[in-house]
This record gives structure tokens, sequence and C-alpha cells, in this order.
């Protein structure tokens, strides 16, 4: 199979999970023996061509805007000139792989013009961000996914949660919608063999504190001021040794302001943006991770930890439940509530074999659900029936 792939990200350009998930999913398709050419944005000092793992990558120029939708319109309009280029001088394509709305209009535009099949990968709604539609910026990007959605032959979701979310929020039929879960490249989150646990553990407590752990983005829908809120029911009930450690840029003032309203500010240790080295590293000194989200279709954090065998705590919603199996691969809570937040760090930090025996599962789990060549298979399986399907109609 020849396929085309549109992002908006790649790296080194990184913006989301979409970046990630591109970059680990298509070189198994290489391997598979498959010709994949993605087109994504010039980024920086990388070469406007070149094959990263296999893929054939096309970085294209999009001019500057002040307004995001408006620069969003440029990249579409650039990436239908240089993919119409490409299909025209290196076709025949077999599929059009397009992920999430922000490339919808380049991806729609070519499949019509070249009769080719369009495959849609929705990794998150505007619906599910923020509750329901309640702006006009919410209703136009909502408008586009679900544009997105129905001019797609095939639409790819992380979970099953996300695929009753396309259905409800996009009004996509359930049977057009197939579940292929992420994945993670284990390999890639070892230390370094000349790490010393101690020396760095002590950048971010002391011997006798328990390590417990947020990483990620600081908005309202992490649900971070949540695990805050549990933190001092924790502390009271470990005699105070242990420390919160509260990983990623952003708006952190509200939340150091909760912190120190909480009284419990010296437990708390935010240390703004880490890099990855820093990060896997970090991930073999905690205690346990906490990830209280208020909305997330799948939760890749929670695999990273996995690999890293640290134990996970995730709240019941979105795909997080479905990723962290309850009192098999880790413990999930209530949503938004400290209680069951504190609950179930309280079961992490007392019980050290349970949640040894929770980190061995998870570790396997990862080689069961979550192999990149597995889901790549999963992936072409879908691509297989589309190309069945087209043989089958006239366009």
């Amino acid at each position: 199979m020849k396929i085309l792939v549109l992002a908006w990200e790649f790296p080194p350009r990184i913006v989301g999970g979409i970046a990630r998930h591109v970059a680990e999913l298509y070189p198994e398709f290489v391997t598979l023996g498959h010709e994949i050419h993605l087109l994504t944005v010039e980024f920086g000092q990388a070469p406007h061509f070149e094959i990263v793992d296999g893929i054939r990558v096309h970085r294209i120029h999009v001019g500057e805007s002040h307004n995001f939708f408006h620069w969003v319109v440029n990249m579409n309009e650039s990436m239908g000139r240089h993919g119409g280029k490409l299909l025209l001088e290196d076709g025949p394509f077999d599929i059009i792989h397009a992920h999430d709305w922000l490339v919808a209009d380049a991806a729609i535009a070519l499949k019509h013009i070249f009769k080719i099949p369009l495959v849609a990968t929705i990794h998150a709604t505007e619906y599910g961000r923020y509750n329901g539609i309640h702006t006009d910026t919410h209703r136009y990007i909502n408008s586009k996914e679900a544009s997105l959605a129905h001019e797609a032959w095939r639409v790819i979701v992380c979970t099953n949660y996300m695929r009753l979310e396309i259905e409800r929020a996009l009004r996509c039929t359930w049977d057009k919608i197939d579940v292929v879960y992420n994945g993670i490249c284990v390999e890639r989150k070892e230390p370094p063999s000349n790490f010393n646990f101690w020396q760095f553990r002590r950048r971010f407590a002391t011997d006798e504190e328990k390590i417990v752990y947020y990483v990620g983005r600081m908005t309202h829908e992490k649900g971070v001021s949540f695990l805050l809120n549990a933190a001092p029911e924790v502390i009271w009930e470990m005699g105070g040794d242990v420390k919160f450690v509260i990983i990623g840029g952003g708006n952190i003032d509200p939340l150091k302001r909760q912190a120190w309203d909480l009284g419990i500010w010296d437990k708390c240790y935010f240390t703004g943006f880490m890099s990855d080295s820093d990060l896997n590293q970090f991930r073999r000194v905690a205690d346990c991770a906490v990830f209280p989200s208020l909305y997330e279709p799948f939760g890749i954090v929670a695999l990273e930890s996995f690999a890293a065998c640290v134990p996970v705590i995730v709240s019941d919603t979105g795909g997080l439940p479905e990723v962290v199996q309850h009192g098999k691969t880790g413990i999930v809570t209530r949503t938004a509530n400290p209680d069951s937040i504190a609950w179930g760090i309280l079961e992490m930090l007392r019980n050290p074999g349970y949640a040894k025996w929770l980190v061995k599962n998870a570790y396997r789990d990862l080689d069961k659900r979550f192999d990149w060549f597995k889901l790549a298979q999963q992936t072409e399986a879908v691509y297989g029936r589309v190309l069945h399907e087209r043989s089958q109609v006239d366009w």
C-alpha cells in the first residue's frame, strides 16, 4: 500500500500527542512493507524533505499569521497544493489518512479531486474538552470535526469511550468507527547506565519522603487542583513523609497559591518543564503517579508510567479506565473527588507488595495491548477493509 498521511505536528515540532502517535505508528507500517508519505509543517532547521525511520517526510512552508485559525487555513492551502503535486507525480496512492480536524480541509479536497478513500483518526473532540459546545470557537472546531468524520470512509479512535463520544458529538454512525489503542516504545524509556538513584532522588525529596507525582499540562481538564485538595489527607495519614511533585509548564501560579492556602507548600515541588531525559529518570525514583483528569480520551502518560514500572492512579473518566484496569494494572478513583484520590494514593503507598504486583501486570499489558507493531497491524486491517469496499463501488 502507498499511504499519504496528513498531520500538523511531527518531531521536532511537538505540540501535543499527535506527533508522538504518528512518529511511532508509521515506522511499523514501513516494517510491514508499505510506503508512507507524511505531509506536515516546517519547523526550525528540520529539512523540507527527509526520510525518518522509513517515513518520507514532506515539511511544507506556512506563512505567518497573528490569528491561529487563519494560520490553519493557510496550512491547509499549502498542504493541498503540495499534496496534489505529490499525488500527481508519485501516484497512485491507495489511502489518505488525516489526523484530527486541523488538516481536514486539505485531506477532504485531495480525497475528492483524486478519488482516493480517506481515513481519519480523531484524537479528541472539542465537545469532550469543554463538556459541550458553548462558544463560536467551539462550534467552528466541532463543525470541522464533524465534516472530517462525515467525509472519512472509516474513522479511527483510541478507546471505546471515544467511539461513543464521536457518535454522540459528531453524529457519526457507530459502525463506521474503529478502535485502535495508542501505544508506546518501551525501549526508549530506559535511564542511562550511569544513573545514580539516590543522588537524583534527593533533588526532589528526602530519603524518608514518598514521591507522588503528576506530569502533564496545567489545564483545568487535567484535574491537578483535585490532586492538591487530596494531598492534606495523604500527608496526615503518612505522618508527613510524602512529597507531591507537579511536573509541567503552563499556568502554574493558581496551583501554587492553592498549595499555599492549603498549608502544604513545603510538601509540594513544582518543577516546571522537565526534559524527557530527566523525566525518564524521575519516573525511576517516584513511588506512584496520579492522573486525576476530568477529560482524557486515552492517557499516554499512564503507559509511560507502566513502562517505567511506576504504580498508577487515575480517575474514572474518558478512556482511562480502559487503559488502566482497576485492581489489576492500577487504581481507578472517582473523577473530581479528592477523598477518592487520597484513598487511591494511600492504597499504593501503604501496600508496596500490592503496588509491585500491579506494576508487574501493567508492564506485561504493554506488550499485550499497547505494542505499536500490533497496533499497526490493526490499522492495516482498517485500510484493507477500506480498499476492499472501494474496489466494489463506482466513485
